[in-house]
């Protein structure tokens, strides 16, 4: 089940493999408080990290990591996944996450951005979503207006992930709401203890995790903290949002291999009316049905990587990793729970966690209908 990868990419899955198996997997229970790394558990995961090699894998050579590559992430991420040791959002085995849209800034402003986020020293939060505004930025609300060598910045983001924690944020903004997202959108990074700038609501999910509102008023921006030209925003956004989606792709083989593999062992053990679950049709369907949903999303998201890795524009094969890998897993979890029974509902095993994250995902990042009318759009255009 296995695709052709680079001498180099299999062996690391074989030691993430491992390690995930003999480390992560008998201590998972332990390590987070909700979804909050403990910091005893994040010192000993940071250590490993680098005593395997793998910190900041994936930040380009230049800015002192080791540009690995998409595809690279997406095996540490699937592995990391096999086990809810780590938190599901913000648990980077290989470092802090660093946003791509950071690589644009100046050099003034990746001194005082960049390099401290890469160093461990400041956290970053992304702003896009608003009350109106999900799946559909260009109908944002939250408006930057020019004046003289500032902007003014008025408008609210909801469920921004870490924003309690954040040193600044990665803001989107409209900057001409007549264009919409085809160049009506700019992105400005913001201190979060700028005037003006204050956190609202705090929202409890089924994931676990707190996402805060963020309550911008006549807050001061200068000019020089826009990214990019006016305009461009969108564009960068999705250029993170695209490496985003593959995460989840990733994340999603992780979650369904040891949804598999639990089911299996399971229904090998478990005897009901004098046979053992695995000898029943129905269940052996689950674990066919599962198991070859898993195969066609890995090929789905390791291609779409590959793309990516090569220069191409991989952008249609994120979207189709995302949405088939994410129902595909939930479909899975949801079967490996069924089978499972009673046992599967209770905190004892990681089934519930998986179920509820995998639920989640389906909406997160661009929910599954918003995919398939973006994947409808390109070939409607392709077949022109």
């Amino acid at each position: 089940m296995e695709y052709e990868l680079p001498e180099e990419l299999r062996l690391l899955k074989e030691t993430l493999r491992r390690y995930v198996n003999e480390v992560m997997i008998p201590i998972e229970r332990e390590t987070c408080e909700g979804v909050k790394l403990k910091s005893e558990y994040k010192k000993k995961f940071d250590e490993d990290s680098k005593r395997l090699g793998l910190w900041l894998l994936d930040v380009p050579e230049e800015f002192g990591g080791q540009g690995m590559g998409v595809l690279a992430t997406c095996i540490v991420t699937e592995e990391m996944a096999r086990s809810i040791a780590l938190p599901t959002r913000g648990g980077y085995f290989t470092g802090p996450n660093v946003r791509s849209i950071l690589y644009e800034l100046d050099d003034e402003m990746k001194e005082q951005y960049l390099y401290p986020v890469i160093r461990g020293e400041k956290k970053a939060c992304f702003g896009q979503t608003e009350p109106d505004a999900g799946s559909d930025p260009g109908s944002m609300r939250t408006t930057a207006v020019r004046d003289g060598d500032d902007y003014v910045i008025n408008g609210v983001k909801r469920f921004i992930t870490g924003a309690g924690e954040a040193d600044f944020i990665q803001l989107m903004a409209a900057t001409d709401r007549s264009k919409g997202s085809r160049g009506g959108i700019s992105c400005f990074i913001i201190d979060m203890n700028t005037p003006g700038v204050r956190l609202g609501a705090q929202y409890e999910t089924m994931m676990g995790d707190r996402p805060w509102e963020i309550i911008f008023e006549n807050v001061r921006v200068p000019a020089k903290r826009l990214v990019g030209k006016e305009g461009e925003g969108f564009k960068l956004g999705q250029r993170w949002l695209g490496a985003g989606r593959l995460r989840h792709g990733s994340r999603a083989l992780g979650v369904a291999e040891r949804c598999i593999e639990m089911m299996v062992s399971y229904a090998k053990q478990r005897v009901t009316f004098g046979k053992p679950l695995a000898d029943r049709q129905a269940i052996q369907w689950m674990i066919a049905d599962s198991y070859i949903e898993l195969h066609a999303a890995r090929l789905m998201v390791y291609h779409a990587a590959a793309k990516a890795d090569s220069g191409e524009d991989y952008r249609m094969e994120a979207y189709i990793a995302k949405y088939y890998s994410d129902e595909m897993a939930f479909r899975v979890a949801d079967r490996c729970l069924q089978v499972h029974g009673g046992i599967g509902l209770t905190k004892d095993l990681p089934i519930e966690h998986m179920w509820r994250q995998q639920r989640s995902t389906r909406i997160t990042e661009g929910a599954s209908e918003v995919m398939k009318m973006v994947i409808a759009r390109g070939i409607l255009r392709q077949y022109d």
